[in-house]
């Protein structure tokens, strides 16, 4: 990106952020999906320096450890007890040095020649930069590294005017040359009144960085060795001292409490949805909707009000999300539907519609013109091309094949107390209503099954398996057993004249008789077979009380029930 590449960057981490309040370290806080200090090792990486080096102090391992997930390849450097940003340079580039004199032992590396061919230490430009300003691009570091090296400075420092400098070091001039940085604790109250600001970001020649940083001292308000008297030294000495400004005040501004994070993220969004919407994703309303930095959006993407897209997200041409939705590192397909859903680690392929109230947990697929409705959690399942699974169901652990559709209210059964568990159902087949599949377990291609069916055991392709027994009824229940309720009045007002029906059960049956009944009834009725003619007498005087001949067989039932369009499930 520049035309020179840095002997190094160095980003400033090793500050405590007492006003954020917090015990997360201020670098570590985020918006846009990066941490602070994310954000400042991508712009500095982008540059190609030889050397990426960031200095730590205040929860040193935190720090350092988030700073080498993010790139392997950087330098931590530790500060000593000494306070301020130029004993955290002078570290660095004592490590720094120390690096490249290592490295010259093995094979000459960028940036390590010194004049006369002496490998001694670092050589060349140096970048400083701070680790909370998360808006400061490559592509402005770029231009400042130019200035630097076409006019051949000691240092040139980015700077800008704001209309309230409070806070921040002013930038001293005489007939417009740069002399000086004074910090506001130290400035005079005219010096307070200058609006021009150090932005904390410098390149230096590194030879004069290091000597200048030698004779700094501690002699100021706040006891500390200032990297900003750099610069007065270098103008001291003759050398080239040159200010870069740049209009846009947000680029620069730090990040000390958690007000400056929330308008730093607020500005973060609004200039990552105005580039998309420049790209031909259409963002209905910008003031609720959120996109992070590395969600990748491709054109006629339609973002509806509410949406909140993170990480690594990716939609994919003509995809519509929202309204309502928050997604984390979900993959939506071309032309797909996700209406009020909350997603991560999820795929949608294309033409798929998810939602409304739709719950997509890590390792959730749904496969081309597929269906995830309303109120279903899906986790770790694969949904194939064209199946639907339409209403209140839980799937978890499970494969369903293409074409196939699942009843309202299943509940896969996945998790045994001990281990989970996978159930794997066939292309094309029809689930019914309240099942209950009780993992591990396969259904076949082409399979059915009856409303309110527990699997607990495989289907064959193409059968049909039901679980429950015939119904049975028993009348003046409620009559004699709930005497004086709203129920037993509003049955004895419908009955008439006959509020006293007889029980249709055996002489001396008990209620709870019903479910031996019933279970015999329906063992009989699960095989219409040859088999049947093999049922016991008893049996037979059940099946016959409970199921008179001039009702439909169940499975007739069941079949004509799971024929209904998929539309009206």
């Amino acid at each position: 990106m520049s035309l020179t590449q840095p002997a190094a960057v160095v980003v400033l981490a090793a500050g405590e952020g007492t006003r954020m309040k917090s015990r997360t370290p201020k670098v570590l806080h985020e918006i846009g999906g990066r941490s602070l200090l994310a954000h400042a090792l991508h712009a500095a990486r982008a540059l190609e320096p030889a050397r990426l080096a960031v200095v730590v102090r205040h929860e040193r391992d935190a720090v350092a450890a988030h700073a080498t997930a993010l790139d392997d390849g950087v330098t931590i450097v530790d500060q000593d007890e000494i306070p301020g940003t130029g004993r955290a340079v002078q570290c660095a580039l004592t490590a720094l040095d120390a690096a490249v004199r290592g490295a010259s032992l093995v094979h000459a590396a960028p940036g390590s020649a010194a004049p006369g061919g002496e490998v001694a230490a670092l050589h060349g430009p140096v970048v400083v930069m701070a680790g909370d300003t998360p808006l400061l691009d490559a592509g402005t570091l770029a231009e400042l590294l130019r200035a630097h090296t076409e006019d051949g400075n000691a240092v040139t420092v980015l700077t800008t005017t704001v209309e309230e400098p409070q806070g921040y070091g002013r930038i001293l001039r005489e007939g417009g040359a740069v002399v000086g940085v004074v910090e506001e604790r130290d400035a005079t109250t005219e010096q307070r009144l200058i609006r021009e600001i150090n932005t904390s970001t410098y390149v230096f020649d590194a030879a004069v960085l290091r000597d200048a940083l030698g004779s700094v001292g501690q002699d100021n308000d706040q006891g500390e060795v200032y990297l900003t008297d750099v610069v007065a030294l270098a103008h001291h000495q003759g050398l080239g001292v040159r200010a870069i400004s740049v209009d846009d005040s947000w680029l620069v501004e730090g990040v000390n409490d958690r007000v400056q994070l929330a308008a730093l993220g607020t500005e973060l969004n609004r200039r990552t949805l105005e580039q998309w919407m420049r790209d031909g994703v259409t963002v209905v309303d910008p003031s609720t909707t959120r996109v992070d930095v590395d969600v990748e959006l491709a054109r006629d993407v339609t973002l509806l009000p509410g949406t909140q897209l993170y990480g690594r997200t990716r939609v994919a041409e003509g995809a519509t999300i929202g309204p309502d939705t928050t997604l984390r590192d979900v993959v939506v397909g071309a032309d797909a539907t996700v209406v009020r859903t909350h997603g991560s680690d999820a795929e949608l392929e294309a033409g798929s519609t998810t939602g409304p109230f739709a719950y997509l947990r890590p390792g959730a697929h749904l496969g081309e013109q597929g269906k995830i409705g309303t109120f279903v959690e899906v986790k770790n399942a694969n949904i194939g091309a064209g199946a639907k699974v339409p209403h209140l169901t839980y799937v978890g652990d499970a494969d369903i094949g293409e074409g196939t559709n699942i009843g309202a209210s299943s509940v896969f059964v996945n998790y045994d107390g001990v281990a989970k568990h996978r159930t794997r159902i066939g292309a094309h087949a029809r689930t019914g209503s309240d099942n209950m599949f009780v993992a591990p377990v396969t259904v076949g291609d082409g399979a059915y099954t009856g409303a309110g069916t527990t699997i607990r055991e495989d289907v064959p392709p193409g059968a049909l398996a039901v679980s429950g027994g015939p119904q049975r009824n028993i009348d003046g229940w409620v009559l004699r057993r709930r005497p004086g309720t709203a129920a037993a009045e509003a049955a004895a007002r419908a009955l008439g004249g006959d509020a006293t029906p007889r029980d249709t059960a055996s002489p001396g049956s008990s209620d709870s008789g019903a479910s031996s009944s019933a279970a015999a009834a329906a063992a009989a009725d699960a095989d219409d077979g040859p088999g049947a003619g093999a049922l016991s007498p008893q049996a037979r005087a059940e099946r016959a009380r409970a199921v008179p001949e001039s009702r439909t067989p169940r499975d007739q039932q069941v079949q004509g029930a799971t024929a209904e369009k998929d539309s009206n499930r």
